[in-house]
């Protein structure tokens, strides 16, 4: 009942906010930087909204799949990818309960998701990144912190970090300020340390093996 009472109220809102604040319609430096560093493969886009970063994975040769739980923003990302002349898996779901999707995925990218779920769902988001990414995969993260956890803002504390650990490792962090809103911010670029690497290859392979 909880996750429906969710469910209504953010749709709700979104109806009636309209595009929100934090849809640019740009995808930023760091994603595109990422992009012209590595190869095409698989991405998955946590809260795509209305589909400009999965338009612009695709656009570079991605297989792009969205998953975000406003209707409204699933529905304009499907007509701007049908525009943009471009394939994309988007779905209508909640980042805390993908069960039914399937890795692995080379890029997992969440900008400004993660530091917006309630403290109950962030443990099982985090279940899902670890089980999803593949073993050379990168995680690439945006978040907004608060000061407290009395705060009602959203936005994460320093320690809610530590849910990706210790499977996955901090490969580089860049902190700043949201130009936004003005609350410090980071970009933090998350890959599996180097012993749970070989042990989620030998997992895949495994996988594979069984499937021929």
């Amino acid at each position: 009942m909880e996750h429906l009472n969710r469910w209504f109220a953010f749709n709700s809102w979104y109806l009636r906010r309209g595009r929100p604040p934090w849809d640019t319609g740009i995808s930023p430096p760091e994603l595109l930087a990422f992009i012209a560093a590595h190869p095409p493969g698989r991405a998955l886009d946590l809260g795509c909204g209305t589909g400009t970063n999965v338009i612009t994975l695709a656009q570079h040769g991605w297989h792009v799949t969205g998953v975000d739980f406003a209707v409204k923003a699933i529905m304009e990302a499907r007509r701007k990818a049908r525009e943009a002349g471009v394939q994309a898996d988007l779905r209508l779901g909640d980042v805390t309960r993908l069960s039914a999707l399937a890795g692995p995925f080379d890029l997992i990218l969440d900008i400004g998701c993660f530091h917006g779920l309630p403290a109950d769902g962030r443990s099982a988001y985090a279940r899902h990144i670890k089980r999803l990414l593949a073993p050379d995969g990168t995680f690439l993260l945006y978040v907004m912190f608060k000061a407290d956890v009395q705060s009602q803002r959203s936005g994460i504390l320093a320690t809610d970090l530590a849910l990706f650990a210790p499977e996955l490792a901090l490969a580089a962090r860049a902190d700043s300020v949201d130009a936004a809103r003005g609350r410090p911010s980071a970009w933090l670029t998350y890959r599996f340390s180097s012993s749970v690497a070989t042990m989620a290859k030998a997992r895949v392979q495994g996988e594979c093996s069984g499937a021929g």
